[in-house]
């Protein structure tokens, strides 16, 4: 799944590095190295500048609630439900089968976080010597520094209770799409203690874009199910390292870029 991630990267660097042709410097979000649902984060999209009459899609850089509510919901509450969208039925579902035909976005991270239980934690608290297992995180990140661009969706969302002219009439929403989990061997993963695969820290992950596939998962004219479905294929294998960080992360209320600083061990006993 995708529940917590990092996305510091200034707009500025985005705007260069996904060809973003419309950019408010009015709307940047501050470096977040500990991005959790009902957030404001960066997506990229393409759609007609509102207002323009100019019919043509354009790259934009706009920020986003995490959370997708649906058009159709009674009440945004919903939205923190509806964080990750799974690969296999986002053409299918209710909540995700419109946008994802027509309104498609990425979301730009340094990585993202997930935690693992021990093998010695869990049987702690399967003798009742511990109520909650602690668990150690991990943060997920290219191999090589570059942007992670993880497939998402987005919906507009109208509260009734506001007249149009207020500026919270309308919410605009993301979610992540989530897929299986790689089970090939990480980036650098050796014979030594720690994760060999993804699929070894937890059986899904964000589905990541490369670049090659970033134009038509934006263009908002490819509308076919059955097309679409075709760039959900997990990116290629020794594209991601996963390396232990420090438990302050499973605060949300931290946040700073220590947070992704890697470890040398985990901090919470032997894992693998």
């Amino acid at each position: 799944m995708c529940g917590r991630y990092a996305a510091s990267r200034r707009p500025e660097d985005l705007v260069g590095l996904f060809a973003v042709d419309r950019w408010e410097p009015e709307e940047t979000l501050e470096p977040d190295w500990n991005v959790a649902p009902t957030k404001r984060v960066h997506a990229v999209l393409e759609r007609p500048l509102k207002d323009s009459g100019d019919p043509r899609p354009v790259r934009q850089l706009r920020p986003l609630k995490w959370g997708l509510v649906p058009s159709w919901a009674k009440s945004p509450d919903v939205g923190v439900k509806m964080i990750n969208a799974r690969a296999e039925t986002v053409h299918e579902k209710a909540s995700f089968r419109r946008p994802f035909a027509q309104r498609r976005c990425l979301l730009p991270a340094d990585g993202y976080y997930e935690w693992v239980t021990g093998a010695a934690e869990r049987q702690l608290e399967e003798q009742g010597r511990r109520k909650r297992a602690r668990k150690q995180p991990y943060f997920v990140t290219p191999a090589d520094g570059s942007v992670m661009a993880m497939a998402g969706l987005y919906e507009f969302w109208r509260d009734r209770t506001l007249p149009d002219d207020h500026p919270r009439a309308w919410w605009v929403t993301c979610t992540v799409i989530t897929t299986e989990a790689e089970k090939e061997p990480l980036a650098g993963a050796g014979d030594g203690p720690g994760p060999r695969s993804l699929a070894e820290i937890h059986p899904r992950m964000p589905l990541v874009l490369t670049p090659d596939r970033w134009s038509a998962w934006l263009d908002p004219a490819r509308t076919d199910p059955a097309d679409l479905r075709e760039l959900l294929a997990p990116p290629p294998p020794d594209l991601l390292r996963a390396y232990p960080v420090g438990t302050a992360v499973s605060d949300v209320r931290n946040n700073g870029p220590e947070l992704v600083t890697e470890l040398d061990g985990p901090e919470v006993g032997t894992l693998f």
